[in-house]
Parts: C-alpha cells; sequence; structure tokens
C-alpha cells in the first residue's frame, strides 16, 4: 500500500521534471513580484533574480537525477 503511494512522488520522466520546474518557476518569479514590491529599489531587485537562480540549480540538479536513474 504504501509503495503504491510513495510512487505518485517519484519523478520518472523528463516530462514529468520539466512540470515540476515550470511549477517551480512560476512560484519563484511571484516570490520576486512580492520582493520588488516589498522592497523597492536595488535590494528588492537583488531578492528577484537570487528566486529564479535557486530554480535553475534545482531544476538542474533534478534532470540531472533524472538521466542518472535513466542509467542504471
Amino acid at each position: 500500500m504504501w509503495t503504491k503511494i510513495s510512487r505518485l512522488f517519484v519523478i520518472k520522466t523528463k516530462f514529468e521534471a520539466f512540470l515540476i520546474i515550470y511549477g517551480l518557476g512560476l512560484g519563484a518569479v511571484e516570490r520576486g513580484v512580492h520582493y520588488v514590491q516589498q522592497y523597492p529599489g536595488f535590494g528588492g531587485w537583488m531578492l528577484f533574480s537570487v528566486c529564479p537562480i535557486a530554480v535553475f540549480m534545482a531544476g538542474a540538479r533534478i534532470l540531472d537525477s533524472v538521466e542518472r536513474s535513466r542509467a542504471e
């Protein structure tokens, strides 16, 4: 029973990985917009730019793990 439920949370294909990265990217940009509104000026834009960078790093790790699991 638990194995069936746990399989729902495993990323198996690159398409699933891209969907997750897209969702993370949308959330990061939304958070960045809130930072720009809360902290106008240079500080807000710096926080805005850091949000998508974190998604790029996480996305690379997700894609790398999907490719590794395919190679095995």
